[in-house]
Protein backbone atom coordinates (compact mmCIF):
# COMPACT_ATOMS: atom_id res chain seq x y z
CA UNK A 1 0.00 0.00 0.00
CA UNK A 2 1.00 3.34 -0.70
CA UNK A 3 1.75 5.66 1.99
CA UNK A 4 0.04 8.51 0.63
CA UNK A 5 -3.02 6.10 1.06
CA UNK A 6 -1.74 5.07 4.50
CA UNK A 7 -2.28 8.08 5.57
CA UNK A 8 -4.62 9.95 3.06
CA UNK A 9 -6.75 11.30 5.48
CA UNK A 10 -3.90 13.43 7.85
CA UNK A 11 -2.92 14.62 4.21
CA UNK A 12 -6.36 15.74 2.61
CA UNK A 13 -6.72 17.54 6.33
CA UNK A 14 -3.37 19.07 5.61
CA UNK A 15 -3.74 19.74 2.66
CA UNK A 16 -7.21 21.86 3.71
CA UNK A 17 -5.37 24.09 6.34
CA UNK A 18 -2.89 25.00 3.09
CA UNK A 19 -5.98 25.78 0.95
CA UNK A 20 -7.03 27.63 3.57
CA UNK A 21 -4.18 29.54 3.96
CA UNK A 22 -4.42 30.33 0.58
CA UNK A 23 -7.78 31.85 0.54
CA UNK A 24 -6.80 34.19 3.38
CA UNK A 25 -4.05 35.25 1.46
CA UNK A 26 -6.74 35.82 -1.45
CA UNK A 27 -8.57 37.69 1.35
CA UNK A 28 -6.25 40.12 2.09
CA UNK A 29 -5.13 41.14 -1.77
CA UNK A 30 -8.86 41.59 -2.49
CA UNK A 31 -9.05 43.68 0.50
CA UNK A 32 -6.00 45.92 0.00
CA UNK A 33 -4.40 45.04 3.36
CA UNK A 34 -0.66 45.82 3.68
CA UNK A 35 1.71 44.31 1.85
CA UNK A 36 3.54 43.05 5.36
CA UNK A 37 0.33 41.22 6.48
CA UNK A 38 0.34 39.73 2.92
CA UNK A 39 3.54 38.25 3.28
CA UNK A 40 3.46 37.07 6.50
CA UNK A 41 0.38 34.77 5.23
CA UNK A 42 2.82 34.02 1.84
CA UNK A 43 5.54 32.71 4.40
CA UNK A 44 3.37 30.55 6.94
CA UNK A 45 1.52 28.53 3.13
CA UNK A 46 5.42 28.23 2.06
CA UNK A 47 6.30 26.47 5.77
CA UNK A 48 2.73 24.82 5.41
CA UNK A 49 3.60 23.42 1.79
CA UNK A 50 7.48 22.57 2.64
CA UNK A 51 6.53 20.62 5.66
CA UNK A 52 3.78 18.74 3.83
CA UNK A 53 6.57 18.28 0.84
CA UNK A 54 9.30 17.30 2.94
CA UNK A 55 6.57 14.50 4.88
CA UNK A 56 5.73 13.10 0.94
CA UNK A 57 9.61 13.36 0.31
CA UNK A 58 10.54 11.20 3.48
CA UNK A 59 7.98 8.57 2.59
CA UNK A 60 8.35 8.29 -0.94
CA UNK A 61 12.14 7.51 -0.21
CA UNK A 62 11.09 5.17 2.45
CA UNK A 63 8.46 3.38 0.19
CA UNK A 64 9.90 3.62 -3.49
CA UNK A 65 13.42 4.65 -3.50
CA UNK A 66 14.04 1.75 -0.67
CA UNK A 67 12.34 -1.46 -1.66
CA UNK A 68 10.55 -2.54 1.33
CA UNK A 69 9.54 -6.00 0.16
CA UNK A 70 13.47 -6.03 0.68
CA UNK A 71 14.82 -5.29 3.42
CA UNK A 72 17.84 -2.54 2.74
CA UNK A 73 21.00 -3.06 4.31
CA UNK A 74 22.43 -0.43 6.49
CA UNK A 75 24.18 1.29 4.29
CA UNK A 76 21.34 1.59 2.26
CA UNK A 77 19.16 3.21 5.06
CA UNK A 78 21.91 5.47 5.97
CA UNK A 79 22.07 7.15 2.58
CA UNK A 80 18.27 7.56 2.63
CA UNK A 81 18.52 8.88 6.23
CA UNK A 82 21.15 11.25 5.10
CA UNK A 83 18.88 12.84 1.87
CA UNK A 84 16.11 12.65 4.29
CA UNK A 85 18.05 14.99 6.54
CA UNK A 86 19.85 17.18 3.56
CA UNK A 87 16.14 17.62 2.65
CA UNK A 88 14.51 18.92 6.06
CA UNK A 89 17.39 21.21 6.64
CA UNK A 90 17.29 22.48 3.17
CA UNK A 91 13.81 23.39 3.90
CA UNK A 92 13.94 24.21 7.31
CA UNK A 93 16.97 27.39 5.51
CA UNK A 94 14.58 28.23 3.56
CA UNK A 95 11.59 28.45 5.37
CA UNK A 96 13.61 30.73 7.85
CA UNK A 97 13.87 33.38 5.56
CA UNK A 98 11.02 35.73 6.73
CA UNK A 99 10.02 38.15 3.58
CA UNK A 100 8.41 40.89 5.71
CA UNK A 101 11.99 41.78 7.23
CA UNK A 102 12.61 44.20 4.38
CA UNK A 103 9.41 44.98 3.37
CA UNK A 104 7.83 46.04 6.95
CA UNK A 105 7.10 49.95 5.89
CA UNK A 106 5.99 48.85 2.37
CA UNK A 107 2.32 50.15 1.37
Amino acid sequence: MSHTIKNKEKLILRSKRIRGQFEALERVLDEGRDCSEVLQIISAARGAVNSLMTELLEGHIRHHVLDPKRKPNSEQMHAADEVIDMVKTYLSQVARLDPTESWQTCR
